[in-house]
């Protein structure tokens, strides 16, 4: 499979050209094509969340902790004082960095159901919702991030599949079909599970009528 500097180096080109040229399209502005730049990068090196002690599933939840605390203190700020919400920000930045990593390296296996197209379209949920429930963004830029993340998750799959090919030696390596995959063939029941956590995200996903537009119009453009 691809290494970490190539997932990230890949991954930041694709979204660099996406923020540039949305915002030469006039989808949206200098500064919001930043924060679509991010996402594409992070989903590039996001599948490796199972991968235990790696370089990525380090630098994946010390990134995930920073949102995690501005959405906590977002959340918590009318309800405790100053000195109080400094302390929980605190404890879900350890949570998130510390705790949530060492059960995910606990609970996956690496190529299984996280390097999964399933997975990449949770991800993506995942995103929208926060973006547009948590921070307030329009139904088209929250459905721009959302977008954003999956497309870099899907470079981080494809990638690994495309080193699975050995074209020297004009055979396929055993990782071959373990990467870009709907779900993990060999766990239907825990891709079921990632099936409902997605289709729950509904209530608080924006209208679907702006992703429609936003495709066509990325559509048009590369044409």
């Amino acid at each position: 499979m691809a290494n970490f500097r190539t997932h990230l180096g890949v991954a930041a080109a694709a979204g660099a050209v996406l923020a540039h040229g949305g915002w030469q399209a006039g989808l949206w502005n200098a500064v919001e094509s930043l924060p679509l730049l991010a996402l594409v990068t992070f989903g590039g090196i996001l599948p490796d969340i199972d991968a235990d002690r790696s370089r990525a599933i380090r630098l994946i939840f010390n990134l995930l902790a920073v949102p995690a605390v501005v959405a906590g203190a977002l959340m918590l700020q009318s309800r405790l004082a100053t000195g109080s919400l400094l302390m929980v920000c605190g404890a879900i930045y350890l949570g998130v960095r510390y705790l949530a990593g060492a059960l995910f390296a606990r609970f996956t296996v690496h190529r299984g159901l996280w390097h999964s197209l399933l997975a990449a379209g949770l991800c993506g949920l995942v995103t929208t919702a926060l973006s547009h429930r948590l921070f307030g963004q329009t139904d088209h830029l929250a459905w721009a991030h959302g977008m954003s993340l999956a497309l870099g998750f899907m470079i981080h799959l494809l990638l690994d599949e495309l080193y699975s090919v050995d074209l020297t030696g004009g055979r396929l390596k055993r990782s071959f079909g373990t990467a870009f995959k709907p779900f993990d063939w060999r766990e239907p029941g825990n891709s079921l599970v990632m099936l409902m956590a997605a289709a729950s995200l509904a209530p608080w996903l924006p209208p679907w009528w702006p992703l429609r537009e936003l495709l066509c119009q990325g559509v048009s453009l590369w044409r």
